[in-house]
């Protein structure tokens, strides 16, 4: 595409086009050139499985056999080594969410045995804001949960690992105005977007964010001139802002692993919120994988490393 050449803006629906896995045979639900821009409308990973009505019992229940996607999309001109640039031009979250903790004998998150009994939260997401219990109020930072292209295999894979050509990276910087790039491996990409999160924590630990329906549009671009290995983004200030911009209470985790340290600094975060804001276990669990940041401090003092669990104050009530 030349700079003289207007891009050309197109719509794809999840009820249009959807997908539960990544595979180069499916049959594209668009066709595009490069430098196009198009507006996803893209469903929570459960698809419809799981609505504002959905009991507890009927979101355990329900089948996942895959995050649903809105795609695939063909790119013309693009062929294995090349890069997709992907730019985010607008993300509109919807007006609910939730976010579901499994039963622990599902070994799913970070403190499956933690949580024996599952747990479901609907929250109502307005003005910027979602709105969870004892006048707790998350912010609202709107991004794809699962964001790619397809990988260079012969039968179809799931969605749930994350691979070096995207997919479900859980990135929580990739906000409006981010980009991303990703390496193309089959011919076309095959580009595919969903799994809305309208906020989450670096981490994610009950396994699920604050889970919502999306509208992203997006610019998709060929760049035949670089190859990368791996996915690579440039984000905006405003997608940290809820920890690096405000005053945040910490937790400490060491041990011998980054594994167990993220356990012992979420446990103690959750300790924390139940003693001083009067939340029930899986409460401030679900806050912690929705509104805590973890982050690796230290790698090189053996034998012992060191997580950090963070939530920034504007969170919680005064």
């Amino acid at each position: 595409m030349t700079d003289t050449e207007p891009a050309a803006e197109q719509t794809l629906s999840a009820a249009q086009s959807r997908h539960r896995c990544w595979d180069a045979d499916i049959e594209p639900g668009l066709t595009i050139k490069s430098g196009s821009v198009v507006t996803f409308e893209c469903q929570p990973g459960s698809g419809e499985a799981i609505t504002p009505e959905t009991s507890l019992e009927e979101a355990v229940s329900a089948p996942f056999p895959g995050h649903a996607l809105t795609g695939p999309v063909y790119v013309e001109g693009a062929t294995p080594g090349d890069t997709m640039e992907i730019e985010l031009l607008e993300i509109e979250a919807g007006n609910w969410g939730h976010t579901l903790v499994r039963p622990g004998a599902d070994g799913r998150g970070l403190l499956p045995e933690d949580f024996e009994d599952p747990y479901l939260y609907h929250w109502e997401i307005s003005d910027g804001t979602a709105a969870f219990v004892n006048d707790i109020e998350v912010p609202v930072h709107p991004f794809p949960g699962t964001i790619g292209v397809a990988p260079d295999e012969d039968t179809a894979q799931s969605t749930i690992p994350p691979r070096r050509v995207g997919g479900n990276m859980d990135v929580r910087y990739l906000t409006k105005g981010a980009t991303l790039q990703l390496p193309v491996a089959v011919e076309g990409a095959y580009f595919s977007i969903g799994d809305g999160h309208a906020a989450q924590g670096d981490g994610e630990v009950c396994v699920t964010a604050i889970e919502t329906p999306l509208t992203v549009t997006a610019r998709l671009t060929v760049d035949s001139e670089s190859t990368i290995e791996t996915p690579r983004f440039r984000s905006l200030p405003d997608a940290t802002a809820s920890i690096t911009r405000n005053k945040f209470f910490g937790t400490v985790g060491t041990a011998d692993s980054l594994f167990d340290a993220s356990k012992i600094a979420v446990r103690e975060m959750i300790a924390w919120l139940e003693d001083n804001y009067g939340l029930t276990s899986q409460e401030a669990y679900v806050l912690c994988s929705v509104a805590v940041d973890l982050s690796i401090n230290e790698l090189v003092n053996d034998p012992n490393w060191v997580v950090t669990a963070k939530i920034a104050e504007t969170v919680l009530p005064d």
